[in-house]
């Protein structure tokens, strides 16, 4: 089995067979010392001939992806999956932090490609579209991750201060929330919808999650908010 690399804040770390690999907060991979994230959350390890990314968690969900973000798993408590891209994305939230790590293989089993509607009018489901408020909402929630110059870790801020920024009163804010999510919810999106079992908190975190792993919304987006700053600054 050839080695597998891992980038997490610009430090690489190299998971050499027949050895296991942990990530969390007291781990091989020390993410941070976040009383909310597990001391192993998730491991790695080889088994049939493959590597796998498993959750040995009981609490944390983590969104995988390839580089793409056309392929994305949601890996929860005591699921795994093989590791079968060159470039695969790990993102995940303890608290009220988003955090994204990268698995690099020299291995290729499968790569992605691009659906595109043929001669015969068929057509596969395309990228989810959102209106121009619905996306500056998520990218003013996903900031924190979004800016970092490698993957590593972002700060998810509160709602009354990302409704502050963006000029929406609260009532405003949850509105146009509640309406992504029921968007993205409908496509299949797990994790979005209301109810007892999920705070508004858990609701942010997982549509920071799924919109930065798909690239839904990335850094090309962020002119959204410099553009907001600089008629704030304006005289």
């Amino acid at each position: 089995m050839k080695p597998l690399k891992i980038e997490f804040c610009g430090e690489w770390y190299e998971v050499v067979s027949p050895d296991d690999f942990h990530i969390g907060r007291e781990s091989d991979l020390v993410i941070d010392d976040n009383p909310y994230l597990h001391r192993r959350f998730l491991r790695i390890y080889e088994d049939f001939g493959l590597w796998w990314l498993g959750n040995v968690g009981n609490l944390l969900t983590a969104t995988v992806t390839d580089v793409t973000g056309q392929v994305q798993a949601w890996l929860a408590p005591g699921a795994r999956l093989p590791i079968v891209f060159p470039q695969m994305s790990v993102l995940f939230s303890a608290g009220s932090t988003t955090y994204e790590f990268t698995i690099h293989t020299g291995d290729e089993f499968y790569t992605s490609a691009t659906s595109v509607t043929g001669p015969s009018g068929s057509t596969t489901i395309g990228p989810i579209p959102l209106t121009s408020s619905q996306r500056l909402l998520i990218v003013g929630l996903a900031e924190g991750v979004l800016r970092q110059a490698s993957p590593g870790r972002g700060d998810i801020p509160a709602s009354s201060d990302v409704a502050a920024r963006l000029g929406w009163s609260i009532t405003t804010f949850n509105r146009k929330l509640d309406n992504v999510c029921e968007k993205l919810a409908k496509r299949g999106v797990a994790g979005l919808r209301g109810g007892k079992d999920n705070l508004a908190t858990n609701r942010r975190l997982r549509l920071v999650e799924y919109a930065v792993a798909t690239r839904l919304v990335d850094k090309d987006d962020l002119y959204l908010l410099d553009r907001i700053d600089s008629s704030d600054e304006a005289p």
